[in-house]
């Protein structure tokens, strides 16, 4: 169901035994597309994707092709990258400013808290290089 993915548009720029490499083709549809929220391909104008080769021998360089990625995934990224930290970042605020310590604490604190948390997604890159696949597909013509 297409309810269940994110798709972008792009063209294949390599292919190696383990690597697709794609370049998504910015549109202007992504403005209107409901899934812009979770979707980083929204953001910029160009953007280069690695998918892992899968037996996509198939596919030649300059060939047209979807990228898709899983919509939960796309949610998934969206509450790693953006939520967590927001959360992490008012209960600390909160919690600080309860127990009475000064301004410039409390903010470091939140900073190295933050910081902490993006050195514990930093160490888990393969582990999440591993969930968030990318595919791709021929399109039809």
């Amino acid at each position: 169901m297409a309810d269940e993915r994110i798709e972008h548009s792009g063209v294949i720029l390599s292919v190696d035994p383990d690597i697709v490499t794609v370049e998504i083709i910015n549109k202007s549809a992504c403005s209107s597309c409901s899934s812009k929220s979770a979707c980083f391909l929204g953001e910029s104008e160009s953007k280069v994707v690695q998918v892992e080769n899968r037996g996509y021998h198939l596919f030649e360089e300059g060939e047209s092709v979807n990228v898709v990625l899983k919509r939960s995934l796309g949610f998934k990224a969206l509450w790693l990258s953006y939520l967590v930290p927001l959360i992490i970042l008012v209960v600390m605020l909160l919690l600080m400013t309860q127990l009475g310590f000064s301004e410039p604490v409390v903010g470091l604190s939140i900073v190295g808290g933050i910081a902490v948390y993006y050195f514990v997604i930093y160490l888990l890159r393969g582990k999440l290089k591993k969930e968030f696949v990318f595919t791709i597909e021929k399109i039809n013509k």
